[in-house]
């Protein structure tokens, strides 16, 4: 598996997101469908440790953070720009002494990263695998980085199947232009081992899955 993407990927999604951060939560309000339902399933525990992929804006670290009291969460990106968002949420939120934030490629995660040397006990990927160049890669790194009986947690895009051949052309062409690709292979890989815990969402639009630490 490949450490790293090459450092052109973080620059690309820093030329996406310089402008767009400032208005990334209202716009994305109106499609990244399950977020909320995933956070509310967690059932995080007191003094349990969490860690986002691809954490953005930091909107779902803080909403975890106030409905699991006691948790500890950390946020990797691979955006500075975004970062600085995240950092302005977690301030805003006065939850700096519960949310770690630090830059890097979920390719090459670890607890390191933060500082940490323990493992984690949950990760969480909220439509991040989709925009990933090696998916497969932050899956097993996100795998090492847990603790034995850790869980994966996954929210992302579907294969859109279910939104007609039109429906399906037109939102693939509006995530192209920033550079997200639905995981198809992903999704069927899930659903060939009839994983019990896999949710699909109407249309085919996105799936959630909460699984253990080697979910491929």
């Amino acid at each position: 598996m490949s450490g790293s993407p090459p450092p052109e990927h973080g620059a690309l999604m820093d030329r996406i997101y310089r402008h767009q951060r400032h208005i990334y939560d209202f716009t994305r309000a109106y499609y990244l469908f399950g977020r909320d339902r995933l956070i509310g399933e967690l059932g995080l525990g007191p003094g349990g440790r969490l860690v986002e992929i691809g954490c953005g804006t930091g909107r779902n670290l803080v909403r975890i953070a106030r409905r699991y009291p006691g948790v500890r969460l950390f946020g990797l990106d691979a955006s500075h720009e975004m970062l600085k968002t995240a950092a302005d949420t977690v301030r805003r939120a006065k939850l700096q002494s519960r949310i770690a934030l630090a830059h890097g490629y979920g390719e090459a995660l670890t607890p390191a990263m933060f500082g940490e040397s323990e493992p984690f006990d949950d990760c969480l990927f909220s439509y991040s695998l989709s925009m990933i160049p090696d998916w497969r890669a932050a899956l097993h790194a996100a795998s090492r980085a847990l603790r034995p009986g850790g869980r994966i947690h996954i929210v992302d895009f579907g294969d859109l199947t279910g939104l007609g051949p039109v429906g399906r052309r037109l939102l693939l062409g509006w995530l192209r232009l920033f550079h997200v690709a639905p995981r198809v292979e992903l999704l069927e890989a899930f659903e060939s081992r009839q994983q019990s815990a896999l949710r699909i969402l109407p249309g085919r639009y996105a799936f959630l899955l909460t699984t253990g630490n080697r979910p491929l």
